[in-house]
């Protein structure tokens, strides 16, 4: 009985740390030169055309991105235009490019040029993807 009960203070122990152990997973973001984060939060659904230029200094940063925790991303990007659930807790962020379909009443999907950031199961950020944006 007296192993079984410090057993118990040993688990609960081990559970009250692990919140705090994967608090620290993942990076903070840095700012990234010559990307203007807030006229790309301020461009929902790039309905006002201003993502496409702004996504070369973003694109360039991209190593800053990996390990970035989901959070530190929608600082710094917004909420995404999509969110997708993905097998085994992992989820990818949708930001589209260029306006399209998107714009319209009832934001529809669209299969137009996205920015796609893939998490991984800590909640950090394991892929950067962007569709190739059209020429004006």
């Amino acid at each position: 009985m007296a192993l079984l009960s410090s057993f118990t203070r040993s688990g609960r122990r081990l559970l009250l740390a692990a919140p705090l152990l994967l608090a620290g997973c993942g990076h903070a973001l840095p700012d990234i030169p010559g990307f203007a984060a807030p006229a790309w939060r301020a461009d929902r659904y790039a309905c006002a055309g201003r993502r496409a230029a702004l996504l070369p200094p973003l694109l360039a940063a991209r190593p800053r991105l990996y390990e970035a925790r989901a959070n530190d991303v929608t600082a710094l990007l917004g909420p995404p235009d999509e969110e997708e659930l993905l097998a085994n807790t992992e989820k990818a962020y949708h930001y589209y490019l260029v306006p399209g379909p998107q714009c319209g009443p009832r934001r529809p999907h669209t299969a137009g040029p996205r920015l796609r950031i893939l998490f991984g199961p800590l909640g950090t950020v394991t892929e950067v993807q962007a569709d190739p944006v059209p020429l004006p």
